[in-house]
């Protein structure tokens, strides 16, 4: 078995892992990869036999499974740990606690090769600079947003344009402060938008895949209590979920075994200011808050509600 497929197929079970933790017992499969996974595994090339010894019995080949033309296959996860295999447990685990110091030094340490990162050479070339994250490492909160837009390239740090200053406020009214929580992306580096002079563009999966890890990491380093996932694609990235979220915001989903709260990204937020819309994501981070353990006040619970 080559590295490479090797590295692969623990991916694989440390993702099928994680979904299982999280109370997932059915995956979706497309025809496609279900017919991929059915083909017999290439031969090795071996070593010509010696004359003096018989040839080998010939392998019975597999036998091909036909996949449905029409419609997806479900198959089930295993509800047991493979026995053969520990490392997905291992990796599904809740890391080890970490001193403030700690935290400091690895955070850091982690900062000055996402830096250095180009993983994805457009967005290398493209970039302003890398845009790693925000806040203490000892924090209890910690928001997760989609990717860098231009204001936020320009100055190294997330959240800094309209939909960032918005985001500020949000976490002020909930009696917090840009310092006392963290605020990190899916990605990193601004997504390229060749040909424009402005505007942002969405991650691409294969970007979010090659820049997840260093995100993973911050979390593992900074071990918050509550993660917040703002936008379709910030869920997209940490549960691998491509629901609506419309439907996901407001309903606690576990990321690791640190509860997550999806609530709409600040910048729809800019562009549908009704009333109700902004108590909805407001309804979300009381929720947050009562997680945290925090006093709600009498005036915190009643913002954006209408005035009968």
């Amino acid at each position: 078995m080559s590295q490479a497929y090797r590295q692969l197929l623990d991916a694989t079970i440390r993702h099928l892992q994680d979904l299982k933790n999280e109370g997932e017992r059915l995956v979706q499969v497309s025809p496609e990869i279900l017919a991929a996974l059915a083909k017999p595994a290439p031969r090795r090339k071996t070593a010509p036999a010696r004359p003096a010894l018989p040839p080998p019995p010939k392998a019975a080949s597999a036998r091909p499974v036909s996949a449905p033309a029409n419609h997806s296959v479900l198959f089930s996860v295993s509800p047991e740990p493979m026995k053969n295999n520990p490392a997905p447990l291992a990796a599904a685990s809740k890391p080890a606690p970490l001193s403030a110091d700690a935290k400091e030094a690895a955070l850091a340490e982690l900062r000055a090769k996402a830096l250095a990162c180009v993983k994805c050479p457009h967005l290398a070339a493209s970039r302003t600079q890398v845009v790693f994250g925000v806040g203490t490492p000892q924090a209890e909160l910690m928001f997760v947003g989609e990717a860098p837009g231009a204001d936020e390239d320009a100055q190294g740090e997330p959240f800094v344009g309209l939909a960032g200053q918005l985001l500020t406020k949000i976490i002020t009214t909930m009696g917090l402060s840009r310092q006392q929580v963290y605020i990190g992306n899916i990605l990193k580096c601004r997504p390229d938008t060749p040909g424009q002079s402005a505007g942002n563009r969405p991650p691409r999966p294969e970007e979010m895949q090659t820049c997840l890890p260093w995100l993973h990491q911050q979390i593992d380093i900074i071990q918050p209590k509550v993660l917040v996932a703002l936008g379709a694609t910030a869920v997209t990235g940490l549960l691998g979920k491509t629901i609506g979220i419309t439907k996901l915001r407001g309903h606690w989903q576990t990321y690791r075994g640190i509860p997550l709260m999806p609530t709409y990204h600040p910048a729809y937020l800019l562009r549908n200011q009704s009333l109700a819309e902004k108590r909805k994501v407001w309804e979300d981070m009381l929720q947050v808050m009562e997680k945290l353990g925090r006093e709600i006040t009498a005036k915190q619970r009643g913002f954006f509600l209408a005035k009968s």
